[in-house]
């Protein structure tokens, strides 16, 4: 199974697009839509949220087609970055699945809609290593994760990210440290500056005030189905990371680069589900599990038991969707 998805041709692109119509029919046949959240820190989400509202089927059906973007958005990242193959559909195989393992990720939620900016900040960063100037990329990676944080808040803690992550990649001058802090401000700019012109601007500072002064890292959103699902996917990963003795697994020192970035992404995603909530829509631990395991998949040489381990995943998985429905 893991070879066939290391290869892209028509039938990869098919099984995938029938595997996530499969994992997402019941949250369509169920059609309880999801409620206003109305926070003013989340303005892009609660424009489209407003949009949607009036039916749980067009919420739905907006999730789904984010999810295919954001999917060939994380395939093209993984390849163009060189963490799979050239010639592979592993990272969208990986990225449907765990970003649809349960019903409640299967819905229109504010992080959902933040992957799509999250990914964009990713890709701008994971580039840098190899450009010699990298100055754009930085401005974007800023500007995307001021985006993402207008959907799903906590994302801003990305902006933590990017600076620990730049002097990995080489690029910790105090200068190139400013500019995606600009980027990001940028955006900000505007989305006040047009507040105030064309709305109250009161309110908004009023409820990032609130948000800011109320937030507080709590175990609330853990239970134990939660923590075990957690444990399993990371201890998976882990021993899919240091199993794999093929040596083309030993890449460019720019591929070993960005999956360093990736174990220091791996910290703030952890803290995210530290947030409160539901656990399962503090996602950003899924997109680092995706890009971490679509690696290991794409150069273990072994691969008669990471086949046996994916096809009971599977099983379980799609178990939970239409049987079971644990989480």
């Amino acid at each position: 199974m893991i070879k066939f998805f290391r290869q892209s041709y028509a039938i990869q692109y098919v099984v995938i697009a029938l595997m996530a119509i499969a994992l997402w029919i019941p949250a369509f046949a169920a059609g309880k839509g999801t409620m206003g959240l109305g926070e003013p820190v989340i303005p892009i989400f609660n424009v489209i949220d407003r949009l949607l509202s009036f039916s749980s089927l067009a919420q739905h059906a907006f999730a789904f087609i984010l999810l295919v973007i954001e999917t060939l958005l994380f395939n093209s990242m993984m390849v163009k970055n060189q963490i799979v193959g050239k010639v592979s559909v592993m990272g969208a195989f990986v990225f449907v699945l765990l970003m649809s393992l349960t019903q409640t990720q299967t819905n229109f939620y504010p992080f959902a809609l933040s992957v799509l900016f999250i990914l964009m900040a990713i890709s701008n960063l994971f580039e840098i290593y190899q450009l010699q100037k990298p100055e754009m990329n930085l401005l974007k990676a800023g500007a995307s994760i001021a985006l993402a944080s207008m959907c799903y808040f906590p994302s801003i803690l990305l902006m933590l990210w990017v600076f620990i992550a730049l002097p990995i990649a080489k690029k910790g001058t105090l200068r190139l440290q400013l500019i995606p802090g600009f980027g990001f401000l940028f955006v900000y700019f505007v989305y006040f500056a047009g507040a105030f012109l064309f709305s109250d601007l009161r309110p908004i500072l009023h409820g990032y005030f609130d948000y800011f002064t109320s937030i507080k890292f709590s175990v609330e959103g853990f239970n134990l189905k939660i923590v075990f699902l957690l444990s399993a996917l990371v201890l998976s990963t882990v021993f899919l990371l240091f199993g794999s003795s093929n040596a083309a697994f030993e890449k460019t020192i720019a591929v070993r680069t960005k999956i360093s970035m990736t174990y220091m992404l791996a910290v703030f995603a952890l803290l995210l589900l530290f947030l409160g909530g539901n656990v399962m829509m503090q996602g950003l631990i899924f997109v680092v599990l995706a890009i971490l395991v679509s690696y290991a998949f794409s150069y273990i040489s072994n691969t008669s038991w990471a086949d046996l381990f994916l096809v009971v995943f599977l099983l379980l998985v799609f178990s939970n969707h239409y049987y079971f429905k644990l989480l």
